[in-house]
């Protein structure tokens, strides 16, 4: 018997007078149909440090019987990296896509006609629990559309990970999405039951996000990332530690690419100051993907993948290698997509190259062109018992290609190749043309 569709917001709380000028409509659904437009719903938010998992169906296979067992086409399970390293799969969902605030990007804003479902706390739990032991998982992904209120929603969520931890002693990963607008005692609670938090400052200028997102406030954003970053300290101080229960051990963000004006400047800019002023584990970068019945002041086409691939790579110099933003790219000025972020400074600063392997300090190494961090501890580590040769260099890198007009070992050195003016185009990957 089909049941009647009844208004969404006399369901869940959302104001009653939205969701009549907008139409929803929201018929019952099972747990596959919400499963599915939740999962789909929570792909656009990358920080989780998600890939998508490789899809499996059980109805399909080498003969194509049906006798596999397990699916995960749909299921939202990706992977993720944990704050200790470790790489996991997580069910990354939306307690609800269902949302007060009309974010022109966002294709769960109250005025976008996307299909709804709300998921309940018991839903939320259930799932993971069923899903980790069938060891499909290894923990859960949590975020929300805002619903009635910050503080409402932030509720839901702590719920959903208190009675994991405390009513079945899940063990397993917990990343839970912060309102901002939630008051500073829900997250001080959601950080009590995850492992790591996260508040999507979403754009990289204010300007564009009160444009962008009127109901938004990049300054109470940062007073919740200030707030968390105090807690997170305040916990991991060993001589108040003991006794404590266990808290987030960190923070993250994501940055949207593309849908504003800013260059790769001013988005690595605002990453530089987000790591120094609240301590944040990591900055995502997510390019910007056109949205169905897209507001005409959004692009209309996405930008190019590599430049999101580019803003990785130098995000990775400022954390891991020594680089200050401004070397890497100056505000109002993009990235090379033709060349990496470590090989464009090279070139910019040939006089400072070749640099001998058996004798540079870790840094001077570090700046090298095709030289990782790995690499370069195992070079400094080599070189103790003998001078390296190119191929020894071959051996602990992988591979010299880039890194060859950069570097003299014993038996090379790259003369005038340093400075040969066709040494740029020598060194441009050939890009895979789409399919689409």
């Amino acid at each position: 018997m089909t049941r009647p569709l009844v208004p969404a917001g006399a369901r869940i709380g959302v104001d009653r007078t939205k969701v009549e000028h907008y139409g929803w409509r929201m018929a019952v659904l099972d747990l596959k149909r919400k499963l599915a437009i939740l999962s789909d719903a929570a792909k656009y938010d990358a920080s989780c440090a998600s890939s998508g998992a490789e899809k499996r169906n059980s109805l399909s296979g080498p003969q194509g019987r049906g006798k596999g067992v397990g699916s995960t086409e749909g299921m939202g399970i990706c992977h993720a990296y944990a704050p200790d390293g470790r790489c996991i799969s997580l069910l990354k969902i939306l307690l609800t896509n269902f949302c007060i605030y009309d974010c022109a990007y966002c294709i769960n804003r109250v005025s976008s006609n996307t299909p709804r479902a709300r998921f309940t706390v018991k839903e939320v739990v259930d799932l993971t629990l069923n899903f980790y032991k069938r060891n499909y998982i290894e923990g859960l992904f949590l975020s929300s559309g805002v619903i009635q209120t910050g503080d409402y929603t932030m509720e839901e969520m702590v719920r959903v990970a208190k009675s994991l931890r405390l009513d079945h002693d899940f063990r397993g990963y917990i990343h839970l999405k912060l309102i901002p607008e939630a008051s500073p005692e829900l997250a001080a609670q959601a950080g009590l039951y995850a492992d790591r938090v996260s508040i999507n400052i979403e754009l990289p200028q204010d300007e564009s996000l009160n444009i962008l997102a009127p109901e938004k406030d990049p300054a109470g954003i940062k007073r919740a990332m200030g707030r968390m970053r105090l807690s997170i300290e305040d916990h991991a101080d060993p001589a108040r530690k003991a006794g404590r229960r266990k808290f987030a051990t960190s923070q993250s963000t994501q940055l949207i690419v593309g849908a504003d004006a800013a260059r790769d400047g001013d988005i690595l800019a605002r990453s530089a100051n987000l790591y120094g002023s609240y301590k944040l584990r990591r900055v995502y970068y997510s390019a910007f993907s056109p949205i169905p019945d897209s507001a005409s002041r959004l692009p209309s086409m996405r930008p190019p993948l590599m430049r999101e691939h580019r803003l990785y790579q130098a995000d990775w110099l400022m954390r891991f290698y020594g680089f200050t933003q401004g070397e890497i790219v100056e505000p109002g000025e993009d990235l090379d997509l033709t060349v990496d972020p470590k090989t464009a400074w090279a070139l910019r600063h040939r006089g400072d190259f070749p640099v001998d392997v058996n004798t540079a300090d870790r840094d001077t190494l570090l700046r090298t062109p095709g030289l990782g961090t790995r690499g370069v501890d195992r070079i400094l580590s080599a070189r103790r018992q003998t001078r390296l040769t190119l191929a020894d260099v071959k051996r602990v890198c992988g591979s010299t290609k880039r890194a060859q007009p950069f570097i003299v070992t014993a038996d090379w050195t790259p003369g005038g190749l340093t400075d040969a003016k066709g040494l740029k185009a020598s060194l441009v990957v050939p890009e895979q043309l789409s399919l689409f």
